[in-house]
């Protein structure tokens, strides 16, 4: 069985609680191919020592890598903490990734409670 795969993305402002929950769950993250955007991704690598794949930054493409992995069937779940009280430059990415994996009907959690659920499942 292949190891599936999961994708980690965080607003600016939800960058810490990414790292905070990487942390806490270091074992069981490490046990699937990780990817995210650019700054999560870094951030998530270097404070943790997890493997994560970088992709471009949410704004400069990096949503749109995540959303054509979700349409081709390479992401498994997504793990996106989104700051509801921020407005975002690339609001339009965000519904676009939130709308496929919701098309693509793959795990998908926007906060720390449902992240811990999708982790539990997988």
């Amino acid at each position: 069985m292949a190891k599936k795969t999961i994708g980690l993305v965080a607003h600016d402002e939800k960058k810490d609680e990414m790292v905070a929950f990487a942390l806490a769950h270091k074992e069981r993250l490490g046990m699937f191919d990780l990817v995210g955007t650019g700054t999560t991704a870094g951030r998530v690598a270097q404070q943790t020592g997890l493997a994560v794949t970088a992709l471009r930054s949410g704004p400069l493409g990096g949503d749109a890598q995540l959303g054509a992995m979700i349409a081709e069937g390479r992401l498994d779940a997504l793990i996106f903490f989104i700051d509801p009280m921020s407005s975002m430059p690339h609001d339009v990415d965000v519904k676009a990734l939130t709308r496929l994996a919701t098309l693509y009907d793959i795990l998908f959690a926007c906060n720390k409670s449902t992240a811990d659920a999708v982790l539990a499942v997988l």
